[in-house]
C-alpha cells in the first residue's frame, strides 16, 4: 500500500497492511529556508512533495487557509522594523494594533502586544469583524491535489473558534479572562460578531477540494478548562465537524498542548482525528492511556515527541522509542481495529537531521505490520 492507501484505509476503519506515519516539516522547512539550507533540487511548487518523499514522510500539514480576507471601512496598516511586524487598525470605535516579533533563536513569531489589551478594545474588534469579507482562492488546493499524490492526503484549516482565536491570537488568555471575569456579557457579544464571520470562511473551506479539513485551535487544556471549552467553543466544534462530515471530509483538530483535562471532552465534539498528540514524558498522558479517554470512533494522530528529533536524544534511544510506539499502535491487544497514525508531535524541530526523519520511514518499515 501506499502511505495515502494506508491512512486512508484506516479513517474508513479497516487494517492498512502498515501503520500510516505522516509528519509536519512546516516549522522545520522553515529553519532550512532561514538558514540557507534549502536544497535547490526542491525549489518549484513540486519542491516540497519530493522532499516528503525522499524523506518516506507521508504528507499532510502545509496547511492553508483557501480563502483571502478583505476589510471594508478599516483602516489597516502594516510596518516591519527589523524583526517587529506592527499591524494597525483604524475603526470609528478607536485604533487597534498588535506587534509581533520573529525570534531569530527559534525561528519563530512571538506577541509583544496583543490586539485587545481589556474591554475598551472590544467594540472596536467587533467593528473590524464586521466589515471583514472573504474571497475563495483554491489555487494551493489544486496544486496539493495535483502534487500530494500517493504520498499523502490534502489539507486545509477553517477559522479556528472565535474563543481560540481570541486566547491564541488576539487578545491572550490572560487579556480575555480579565474581560469575562468584568463584563462576560460583552465578551459574548463580542463572541457572537466574530462566530458569524468565521463561519463565512467556514462555508468557503468546505469548498475548496481538499481530503481533510482541520480547525487549527492550537488548543492546550491549561489554558482553557473545561469550562470555557463547553461554554465557548464545544458548539462551534460539534456544528462544523458535522458539515465537514456532512461533505465528504475528514475532520481534524490541532491539539498540540497538555492534554488532560480536554481530551475526553474534545473527542466527543465529532471530530474524526484528535492530531498533534503529545504523549508522556513529554505531554501530561501516556500513550497508553489514550484510548481509554478518547471516544470509539477518534482517530489518534501523534505519539513521537517532536524533541526526540533533536541531538538531546541519542540515535539508541530515538530507535528504541520510536520501535516501542510502533509495536504499541499496532498491537492487536491495543485495540482490534487500528486507531492510531503515527505522527509528530507536534512538529520536527529546527537543526533536526535529514538522517533522524528518514529513520522513522525504516522502522515503520521494518516494524509497523498489523499481526494477522
Amino acid at each position: 500500500m501506499t502511505k495515502r492507501d494506508r491512512v486512508l484505509t484506516l479513517i474508513r476503519g479497516q487494517i492498512p497492511d502498515k501503520l500510516p506515519w505522516f509528519g509536519d516539516l512546516d516549522y522545520w522547512i522553515t529553519y532550512l529556508k532561514a538558514t540557507g539550507q534549502w536544497d535547490k533540487k526542491y525549489q518549484g511548487e513540486d519542491g516540497i512533495f519530493r522532499l516528503h518523499d525522499d524523506l518516506g514522510v507521508g504528507f499532510y500539514l502545509q496547511g492553508f487557509f483557501p480563502f483571502n480576507t478583505h476589510y471594508d471601512g478599516v483602516d489597516v496598516k502594516v510596518e516591519v522594523q527589523g524583526d517587529i511586524t506592527t499591524t494597525s487598525y483604524k475603526t470609528p470605535h478607536g485604533a487597534l494594533t498588535e506587534r509581533w516579533k520573529y525570534m531569530r533563536d527559534t525561528f519563530s513569531e512571538s506577541p509583544m502586544e496583543h490586539l485587545v489589551k481589556g474591554l475598551d478594545d472590544l467594540p472596536a474588534l467587533r467593528y473590524i469583524y464586521e466589515h471583514t469579507y472573504y474571497e475563495p482562492n483554491y489555487g494551493k488546493a489544486a496544486i496539493f491535489r495535483q502534487y500530494a499524490g500517493d504520498n499523502g492526503v490534502t489539507l486545509c484549516y477553517m477559522p479556528k473558534s472565535p474563543f481560540m482565536e481570541l486566547v491564541a491570537l488576539k487578545a491572550g488568555i490572560e487579556s480575555l479572562t480579565y474581560c469575562i471575569a468584568d463584563d462576560e456579557e460583552e465578551v459574548s457579544h463580542t463572541l457572537e460578531v466574530m462566530r458569524k464571520k468565521h463561519e463565512e470562511a467556514a462555508m468557503l473551506t468546505l469548498e475548496a477540494g481538499t481530503d481533510c479539513i482541520m480547525i487549527p485551535e492550537n488548543l492546550s487544556s491549561e489554558s482553557v478548562g473545561k469550562g470555557n471549552f463547553q461554554q465557548y467553543m464545544e458548539p462551534y466544534h460539534k456544528k462544523w465537524t458535522a458539515e465537514i462530515k456532512k461533505h465528504g471530509k475528514v475532520s481534524f483538530i490541532h491539539m498540540d498542548g497538555t492534554l488532560k483535562g480536554l481530551l475526553a471532552e474534545v473527542s466527543r465534539a465529532g471530530f474524526r482525528v484528535l492530531e498533534a498528540l503529545t504523549p508522556a514524558p513529554v505531554g501530561d498522558v501516556p500513550l497508553q492511556d489514550f484510548l481509554s479517554i478518547v471516544s470509539e470512533d477518534v482517530i489518534i494522530w501523534g505519539g513521537l515527541p517532536g524533541t526526540f528529533f533533536s541531538d538531546f536524544v541519542s540515535d539508541e534511544v530515538f530507535d528504541r522509542y520510536v520501535i516501542d510506539t510502533i509495536k504499541y499502535m499496532t498491537s492487536k491487544h491495543v485495540t482490534s481495529v487500528p486507531r492510531f497514525v503515527l505522527g509528530v508531535a507536534d512538529q520536527v524541530p529546527p537543526y533536526t537531521k535529514p538522517e533522524r526523519i528518514k529513520r522513522v520511514n525504516e522502522l515503520v518499515e521494518e516494524y509497523g505490520a498489523y499481526p494477522s
